[in-house]
């Protein structure tokens, strides 16, 4: 167990690295490059096996008040607009938050596991 959650961790912070570089040229990317660097950050934390529970928890509840804020009014008929046009690149503002409310949940998540193994370990430490 120990060694997948390693790779899934570490596939996280390339891939929130990755995220982060692809957001410079967004319209406001001193926000978003943050957001993914800091996702990066906690992804390595965790890759060390330290996961600061109270840290994780502020990001977590963070990204999912800011999903509820961007979240599309119609998510099927965003799905439905991107694979019509087969092309990433922004077309309109609802895509642009779309794709952000996503990307808040992707992170959420990863800080969600993150979390969890963290309180695993405490709880195994914490029982004789």
């Amino acid at each position: 167990m120990k060694t997948f959650t390693k790779y899934f961790f570490a596939f996280w912070f390339l891939a929130f690295l990755l995220f982060a570089y692809w957001q410079i040229n967004d319209p406001d990317p001193e926000i978003w490059v943050s957001i993914y660097l800091a996702a990066a950050l906690f992804s390595v934390l965790a890759f060390r096996g330290k996961h600061p529970i109270i840290p994780l928890s502020i990001g977590i509840f963070a990204c999912i008040i800011g999903a509820v804020y961007f979240f599309p009014d119609s998510v099927w008929e965003w799905i439905g607009f991107e694979l019509e046009n087969k092309d990433l690149s922004m077309k309109t503002q609802e895509s642009e938050e779309a794709r952000e409310t996503f990307g808040l949940l992707i992170i959420a998540l990863v800080l969600s596991v993150s979390a969890f193994v963290g309180w695993r370990k405490k709880q195994s430490i914490t029982k004789p």
